[in-house]
Parts: C-alpha cells; structure tokens; sequence
C-alpha cells in the first residue's frame, strides 16, 4: 500500500493531489481483513438488540476504518503493523513549541482529507436506532465527528472533536476549519508532500518540511492552540467520566462496537493508574 499527498499554494487558493497504489478502493485501505460472517452470531446479535430496551454503545476506531481512516492496532493495517512510529503524548505537545509547530503542519496538510470523509453504514444504522428510539446512549472514543455527521444526537464523545481547536491559556474554542484559513494566510507559498497516513487527521512530513511552516496563535490572547481532543498521557474530563458512567447504569445493556478498549477508557481511573485517557 503506498500513499501520497500533495498540497500546495497556487494563485491564492491551495491545491489537494492524491494518488493511492492499492488493490483496493481508498474506503478500504484500513479495513483489516476478517473472516466471513458467522450467520448465528447475527442472529445472536440481532437477539441481544431486539430484547434491549435502554442500549448503550459504545465505539472506537475500528467503526471508522471503512469511511478510511488508519486506526493503530488492526492486523497489517493499522499504524503500529505498517510503521514504527507512535501517537503524540500529551506532555510533549504542551512543552515543546517544535513539537507543536511539527503537529500542525501534519494535520494542516491532513485536514483537507480529514475533515471531507463521510459516515460509513455502520455510523447510520446507530444513527437510525437512535431514531427508532432503541438506542439510548452512544459513547464514541472517535473524534473524526462521523457520528455527528451521520445525525447522532445523544452522543459523547469521550475524546473530544478534531473539529473543534482550543486555546490552552484562555480557553477560547474556535471550529477547526477557520484555524485552517488562518494556517493558510500565514503560509501563501509554502508545500509539502505526505507520505502516508496516521489516525485522526495526521500525515507524515519531513523535518525540512515542517521547519519552515508557520504557527497560528490564538486570535484572542496569542496563547498556543491545541485540538479539542485527548491526546496520548492526558486524561478525559472527570465531570464527562461521570456523566457517562451515569448512562451506563441507567441503560439495560451494553454494545461495543469497533474498540480494543485497550485505551482503558472503559475502567474506573481507580482501577487503571496507567491508562492513557
């Protein structure tokens, strides 16, 4: 599987190639491979949801692979099996104005492919019980908005939104598609060339590549910007673990789709001193 990305500045507006080398479509090229569907299984499935009356669900990255985006642990395809390199770390990004400037620039060139992806079936269906009024809460580790975009409603999103950019001085939340623009006025002739992809909106660069691209600041207080999301080492907000955990006992079962739960972010915090969320 090879991948590239271009972007570039070209008379006042910014261009977007792609070229995949795949046997198969782009939807497809982090899906991991499965065994055929175990037809009693369905139907235990198809069981467990008819006879539940307060559903809650929760879902990880495996939900997402097939509206293309990598997750980290999949067999061959996810971004352990394919390289060796590891997620950012919470402290390192609030520490380091390198590693920051390093991490925008990925995700500037990221986001134009990021932020155009759309639901696969299995956000609609969710999206489609939540109507019918069979689910009652969904909990998504994801923060690509692809339950959102697919109309979920009673949703949280336990690691936050890549949509949504924060100040970490004053708090002040802007829509990460104006922090695009602003990236855009401050680098008019600046480019680079990806040459693959990782979860959630980021790309690999060359050093000499990010080196000359420059940061926005928060519009408000000059303070750096983080995206609204948990990041590796960091920890979800204890007033939302709270409000979940409320769902979980209100609701009479439990679904996971799509998650390892290897993040641990299903367990007390009491029970999991070492968990990454």
């Amino acid at each position: 599987m090879n991948f590239r990305w271009t972007l570039r500045a070209a008379k006042d507006r910014w261009l977007v190639k792609i070229s995949w080398q795949s046997s198969r479509g782009s939807s497809g090229l982090f899906v991991p491979p499965s065994p055929p569907l175990d037809p009693e299984k369905v139907k235990e499935l198809q069981r467990f949801i008819t006879l539940s009356k307060r559903l809650l669900v929760m879902t990880g990255a495996g939900i997402s692979t097939e509206s293309g985006i990598p997750d980290y642990r999949s067999e061959k395809v996810g971004l352990y099996a394919r390289t060796d390199r590891k997620p950012i770390q919470h402290g390192d990004f609030l520490r380091s104005a390198p590693i920051r400037q390093r991490y925008w620039a990925r995700n500037f060139v990221g986001w134009p492919w990021f932020s155009s992806l759309q639901p696969n079936p299995a956000h609609w269906a969710l999206s489609n019980w939540e109507r019918l009024g069979k689910l009652y809460w969904l909990v998504t580790q994801n923060v690509d908005a692809l339950h959102t975009k697919a109309g979920s409603q009673r949703l949280t999103e336990l690691h936050g939104c890549m949509h949504r950019v924060l100040c970490l001085d004053c708090g002040e939340q802007v829509p990460r598609g104006a922090l695009q623009e602003r990236f855009e006025a401050l680098n008019p002739t600046w480019g680079a060339e990806a040459q693959g992809l990782a979860p959630d909106g980021d790309v690999f660069l060359t050093e000499e590549q990010v080196q000359s691209f420059q940061v926005a600041s928060c519009a408000r207080c000059g303070g750096p910007l983080k995206p609204d999301v948990v990041f590796f080492g960091d920890t979800v907000n204890p007033d939302k673990v709270d409000f979940v955990r409320r769902r979980v006992k209100e609701a009479d079962s439990l679904l996971v789709v799509g998650s390892s739960l290897q993040v641990h972010s299903h367990r007390p915090r009491e029970e999991a001193p070492d968990c990454n969320t």
